[in-house]
């Protein structure tokens, strides 16, 4: 038989490469796993239940460090300041609403006063006293006055203006829960690509202790003579790429990190729950669930029904302002100057000492005519541009929705067909092994199945990802939030 050399560049980088190849059950795929557990147990003497000295075993609940997505997602839709922002702007469509309910009824004024009046004696006959408004002699005299307005019938002016006022409300209600939507979907790609980053940061440091250990055993064999340097020199370039590699995944790690704690407004030590990426649990269905549901959830179909139905009752508001508003005056006054003599001849006009109050039914129109005109042709414009943006709209998301699915649809392929790569690739290394145990198969034809499990691990753990970030963009066009990953 020929002998080998020593230490030869393919037995060095097969450690490299099955470093890249994840931990799993033995059972799974190693059939003599279950031979070697049950030896290792066969060998341990079972523990003795009636055993004085035994201890009895404390069974301590497990602690789960860190954010899960849902807790991420829960302090986002709390925390987040757009949140904030459509929530502060949906409490002044509120206050705006109960303006228009209660402004009609509230047209109320009071008015008071108080001064210092001359002393006048005497009657509409004969007075001792003069005009003049300043003497010598002075006093207080105070005047109170209340009027006000109830409309009764405005032709329509009311109920269109709260119509109006209730739509925008409407319309703040579903900002809020477009700007939560987005922030569930910011959320979730910052989570699963946390994992991710930190996932091939792993595989990348464990690579390179492998490699450490292939550089130095090498260097020794090349001390001893027999060693190759270039097989060294490659093994270094390979090396110094994993710490760039390793440095790209750090860097993806902290912008992720931060963007999360930014996210959900977390303060002081911040870190996630999530150690693996997963697929989705929902299952792809029809595409027109996904339109059907995007038409009765997606808040920016609902904001644009809300405006059409503000600028409609805007509209008939401007139409019942070429009518009069008829109701009932109200209006009690109380004048007293104590140094001015009291008329109670009701012929005559005393605007010093006097005590009124009344009601009638009456009448207030605004004849402006030509101008109300081009009101309405305003309002008229604006309800047909918030019509053409709800057509927008609905295109739009039927649009929005078809990509989305695609990009499912498409994720959800790549992903089942890795999987398939890694499983097949998994096999075709073990096989590579098996054939070493025996001796049909030399060491350096591990390299490639090692490294095209590598490869398609790597590749399907970037397919789960983009599964996820699909599924959970799928769920924020519909405004379907039940079917977005969980983390």
């Amino acid at each position: 038989m020929q002998a080998r050399r020593a230490l030869p560049l393919a037995a060095l980088a097969v450690p490299v490469l099955v470093a890249l190849v994840p931990t799993t059950p033995a059972a799974a795929d190693d059939p003599n796993a279950p031979a070697s557990a049950a030896a290792s147990s066969a060998a341990s003497p079972p523990a003795s239940a009636s055993s004085p000295s035994a201890e009895p075993e404390i069974i301590r609940p497990v602690v789960q460090r860190g954010y899960t997505l849902d807790r991420c997602v829960n302090l986002a839709e709390l925390n987040y300041p757009k949140v904030a922002e459509a929530r502060a702007k949906a409490a002044y469509y509120r206050a705006q609403l109960d303006e228009a309910r209660s402004a009609p009824f509230s047209q109320w004024t009071m008015t008071a006063g108080l001064a210092l009046a001359p002393t006048i004696r005497g009657t509409s006959v004969y007075s001792p006293n003069t005009d003049v408004s300043l003497t010598s002699n002075m006093g207080l005299a105070w005047r109170a006055q209340l009027d006000g307005y109830v409309p009764l019938w405005t032709f329509g002016k009311i109920t269109n203006l709260i119509d109006a006022a209730e739509s925008q409300v409407k319309l703040g209600e579903h900002q809020i829960q477009k700007e939560k939507n987005q922030v569930k979907l910011d959320v979730r790609k910052a989570y699963f690509g946390l994992i991710l980053a930190r996932a091939s940061r792993d595989l990348l440091r464990e690579s390179a202790d492998k490699l450490d250990d292939a550089i130095r055993k090498l260097q020794k064999s090349i001390d001893k003579g027999e060693g190759d340097e270039i097989d060294l020199l490659k093994l270094r370039t390979f090396r110094a790429e994993l710490d760039a590699r390793v440095s790209e995944a750090e860097r993806m790690q902290t912008i992720a990190l931060a963007g999360l704690k930014f996210l959900t407004g977390a303060t002081g030590d911040f870190d996630i729950a999530g150690k693996a990426l997963l697929p989705p649990k929902h299952q792809l269905g029809p595409v027109a669930t996904y339109l059907q549901a995007a038409r009765l959830n997606r808040p920016e179909v609902n904001m644009a029904r809300a405006g059409v139905e503000a600028r409609r009752a805007q509209l008939e508001l401007a139409r019942a302002r070429l009518y009069p508003d008829v109701g009932v005056g109200l209006s009690a006054g109380w004048t007293r100057a104590p140094e001015v003599a009291d008329q109670l001849n009701p012929y005559v006009l005393d605007n010093a000492n006097y005590m009124h109050y009344g009601f009638a039914l009456g009448m207030r129109w605004t004849l402006d005519f030509l101008p109300a005109s081009a009101r309405i042709q305003q309002a008229q414009a604006q309800l047909e541009e918030t019509r053409a943006i709800e057509r927008t709209a609905l295109g739009g998301v039927g649009f929005e929705v078809e990509s989305a699915y695609a990009e499912v649809a498409d994720a959800l392929k790549r992903e089942r067909a890795y999987a398939d790569a890694e499983k097949y690739a998994k096999q075709w290394m073990i096989a590579v092994q098996q054939g070493i145990d025996i001796g049909t198969e030399d060491e350096k034809d591990l390299i490639d199945p090692a490294k095209q499990y590598a490869t398609q691990r790597f590749n399907h753990l970037n397919a789960i990802m983009d599964l996820d970030v699909a599924m959970s963009k799928l769920a924020l066009v519909t405004g379907w939030d039940a079917i977005a990953p969980e983390g």
